[in-house]
């Protein structure tokens, strides 16, 4: 894969399909490559769909110490797009990913078209604050988690309960967690990208913001409730809210995909 050298970040990226610019931006411990089986494949025969890696995820290297901030990587993305697209573009990100696409919307607004935040906060606090805190607190005592043990702790803050339960859908949500997290991906990012998803807030930011912005809720998502999309909804004068039942904070990976593509590319086209 290509390698692009920004001002503090090395990273691997990679464009695929041809047309109007999309960058999809990922959330806390994905890699880029995480948008290619259930999105890319959607979406590559109409855009040209950029992905990769935030800082804190190998191969990327990032020259900056920490601690880092949504800011930061927000940066980071400007610099790829400037580099390697044609802005304006559409950017979709997920989780920290859409917390990265919100702070791109009010520092960069020129680079970007339409931003669309799938499971997103304006700002950390009350139950995503302290269960964040909790994980990297864990970690910076020493602990870790893989096998099983790490496959069932976040498919229960991902995904609803039906999905869980569905013996046809589970081991398909099983594989690919265990594939996430046998790169150890996550834990070697955790505390640099979750940190800064801790000290993010864009509340006093949005209210000025004037590029379109999508929120996508989903009803059943744990690690982002849906109150925190409505909040964004509130706070800025261009957001559309889009709600989403029966969906956690990860369905659109093997569960409800299709539909969350489908609206993706409708919003998408609304703008070009």
């Amino acid at each position: 894969m290509p390698i692009f050298e920004g001002t503090l970040t090395r990273t691997t990226y990679e464009q695929r399909g041809s047309g109007p610019d999309i960058v999809w931006i990922s959330g806390g411990g994905d890699p880029g490559e995480s948008w290619h089986t259930y999105q890319i494949p959607h979406f590559e025969s109409s855009f040209r769909n950029t992905t990769f890696d935030n800082r804190g995820i190998s191969p990327a290297t990032c020259s900056q110490p920490l601690p880092w901030t949504i800011a930061d990587m927000a940066r980071d993305a400007a610099e790829l797009i400037e580099a390697v697209c044609e802005p304006p573009v559409i950017v979709v990100g997920l989780s920290m990913g859409a917390m990265i696409v919100e702070q791109l919307l009010v520092d960069f607004p020129e680079l970007v078209r339409v931003g669309i935040a799938m499971g997103a906060a304006a700002r950390s606090h009350g139950w995503v604050y302290d269960y964040m805190k909790a994980e990297i607190d864990y970690r910076i005592g020493g602990g870790s988690l893989d096998g099983m043990l790490a496959v069932s702790h976040y498919a229960a803050s991902l995904y609803p309960a039906l999905v869980l339960g569905d013996d046809t859908l589970w081991p398909t949500i099983r594989g690919g967690l265990s594939s996430w997290l046998a790169t150890d991906a996550n834990e070697e990012s955790l505390i640099g990208q979750w940190d800064a998803c801790q000290t993010f807030d864009v509340t006093r930011q949005l209210p000025a913001c004037t590029v379109p912005l999508h929120v996508f809720a989903f009803l059943e998502d744990v690690q982002a409730p849906p109150q925190y999309g409505r909040e964004i909804v509130a706070l800025c004068p261009t957001a559309e809210l889009h709600e989403f039942a029966g969906m956690g904070h990860a369905s659109i990976y093997g569960h409800t995909q299709d539909q969350l593509n489908a609206r993706i590319e409708e919003i998408a086209r609304r703008y070009l």
